[in-house]
């Protein structure tokens, strides 16, 4: 069988090169990389200058296991995803440990089993009272996601803020209530020190990795609420800990790194998208062969009009 890997040769560009069929060991499955999710945690990897070349990329796939190493009790033929890395490949090796089965009635082409899995076990670490106010700030993939959970929950009031008119469209048709660009927030939900008791959310949600979007959180939430950071930031980022502080906020890292909790929860969020609670159809937005990873990497970037999340294909 022939196989191939895409590797990245120098910052924006890579290639598909051949790849010497791997060889599940024990423990472990070979799979045939049917789709890969292209991830905006792999973004600077791809744009920015590396200390050593090639570089693999690619950890969102769901694919078929084809061949199963001593002590893998997953079944030749199933369809499978989970943080499997490096995917960006044809075959790829993964521990059982990482793998999830695909259920039936769960659509293959937009399952993307790993990022659900990661928003789910966000949503799961976030105290979440009946008759809650919830904002999201970030309309992005990972937001819309935390957007349709949180709008099938017993809350009061679901808002979403980002700056792209696109973005707040995709998230009033994702469940939210109302969607705001950040300089147009009203004052009732925000809570600063003379703010009346009723002003602010009990619960904010910051997907958005940036440092405006932690601004942002830090004055929406009410005293006594709860921030939970999703978003993934990759730099150096400063808080304001006297206003955290002075709310008595609980602050929520909602990022996972326990594969236990991870696989648990990656289960649930196929659980949901196989009973209809989750719909990914309409938040995957571009699909691009495999000979177009660098495309699908800059459409990330750029984000066209309409964008949220791209898909390489590989089958």
């Amino acid at each position: 069988m022939t196989a191939t890997i895409y590797e990245l040769t120098r910052p924006g560009n890579g290639r598909l090169v051949p790849q010497k069929l791997p060889s599940p060991g024990v423990n472990q499955v070979l799979v045939r990389v049917h789709t890969v999710g292209v991830c905006a945690s792999d973004l600077p990897t791809w744009a920015g200058e590396q200390p050593a070349y090639p570089v693999q990329l690619g950890h969102e796939p769901v694919g078929e296991v084809v061949e199963a190493g001593p002590g893998a009790d997953v079944k030749v033929g199933s369809l499978v995803g989970g943080r499997i890395e490096p995917s960006f490949a044809t075959y790829a090796t993964a521990d059982v440990a990482d793998v999830v089965v695909i259920p039936d009635g769960v659509d293959p082409a937009v399952a993307l089993p790993e990022p659900v899995g990661c928003v789910v076990e966000g949503y799961r670490r976030t105290r979440l009272l009946p008759g809650a106010s919830v904002a999201v700030i970030g309309g992005g993939f990972m937001g819309l996601i935390m957007v349709q959970l949180m709008a099938s929950s017993p809350i009061e009031k679901l808002v979403v803020i980002d700056p792209r008119t696109d973005a707040r469209d995709a998230a009033s048709a994702c469940g939210a209530g109302e969607v705001y660009e950040p300089a147009a927030v009203p004052a009732v939900l925000r809570h600063g020190p003379d703010s009346p008791a009723t002003h602010g959310v009990d619960v904010v949600v910051e997907a958005s990795g940036s440092q405006a979007g932690l601004d942002l959180a830090g004055d929406l939430v009410r005293p006594h609420g709860v921030l939970s950071i999703l978003g993934y930031h990759q730099g150096p980022r400063q808080v304001d800990v006297e206003n955290w502080n002075w709310k008595a906020l609980d602050v929520v890292n909602a990022h996972v790194r326990d594969q236990r909790l991870l696989r648990e929860a990656t289960l649930a969020g196929l659980s949901l998208q196989q009973a209809g609670r989750l719909d990914l159809h309409k938040l995957v937005t571009h699909r691009f062969p495999a000979d177009r990873i660098d495309e699908a990497f800059e459409t990330l970037r750029s984000k066209p009009h309409g964008f949220i999340k791209s898909v390489v294909d590989f089958s």
